[in-house]
């Protein structure tokens, strides 16, 4: 009687013979799943970086990219770098050169 139940115990065990077969094709998918969530992170935090204007901030939409050309000439005069017919000139040129003139 104890070498049946002996042989009993050896062959109902592991994972298959418990019923947890179908558990070994989770293991794959498991990380397949993390392994695509790690490549989403890093490609959406890539594209943000990209979106605000990358290293030299030269890239990206105009609200991202820093002050605009008038804003920057509006500061210079501001500070007194510039005085008010340099400043009316240059942002006569800056408004002639837009591209949507």
């Amino acid at each position: 009687m104890l070498a049946t139940l002996a042989t009993t115990a050896v062959a109902h065990s592991g994972p298959w013979a418990a019923g947890f077969g179908w558990a070994f094709f989770l293991i794959p998918i498991f990380w397949i799943l993390v392994i695509g969530l790690i490549i989403f992170l890093v490609s959406r935090r890539r594209h943000a970086y990209w979106a605000q204007g990358g290293p030299n901030g030269s890239y990206g939409p105009p609200w991202a990219r820093g002050a605009s050309a008038e804003s920057t000439l509006a500061e210079r005069f501001a500070k007194g770098d510039i005085d008010e017919t340099e400043y009316r000139a240059r942002l006569e040129v800056l408004r002639a050169n837009r591209p949507n003139a």
